[in-house]
């Protein structure tokens, strides 16, 4: 059984709603999986990978001034982390794929929420970070596997 993400400084305490900030979540969920198993879970990583989608709207919504950076530097810290596993040969397709599927549901949201549409550099530059870690030379598969495409 994984493990519960630390509890969110940023959720409603007291009837009062505080903003979400998916770069401090990334933070607080990296050292509390490092403090207490000495190493990177991967499942535990999928996991906060797949809240990126989320976080997007929440970080944008709950903080109009400086959501899309916290939301951009979380997602970017963990694409980040994902290029380190994958040049420590440690990298598991499932994460890999994991963060495919991110990108393809953050491109969805910025390009249906009005007022992300700047949100999409971010969307491309994770993108790009994972596009170099695909095989040579079709750059469809990881290490021989198939990888998550949007309707694939």
């Amino acid at each position: 059984m994984l493990p519960c993400f630390p509890q969110s400084r940023y959720t409603c305490r007291n009837g009062q709603n505080y903003p979400t900030d998916y770069a401090q979540f990334v933070l607080d969920v990296l050292a509390k999986m490092t403090r207490d198993a000495g190493a990177i879970d991967q499942a535990i990583l999928q996991r906060a990978i797949g809240l990126a989608s989320s976080y997007l709207v929440t970080d944008a919504s709950t903080n109009p001034d400086g959501g899309i950076a916290t939301w951009k530097t979380g997602f970017n810290r963990l694409a980040d982390l994902v290029v380190v596993l994958h040049h420590r040969g440690e990298l598991e397709l499932d994460t890999f794929n994991e963060a495919s599927k991110a990108c393809s549901e953050c491109w969805s949201v910025a390009a249906t929420w009005r007022g992300m549409e700047d949100c999409r550099q971010g969307v491309k530059e994770v993108a790009g970070k994972l596009k170099k870690l695909l095989d040579e030379p079709n750059r469809r598969t990881y290490k021989g596997h198939k990888v998550y495409t949007p309707n694939s």
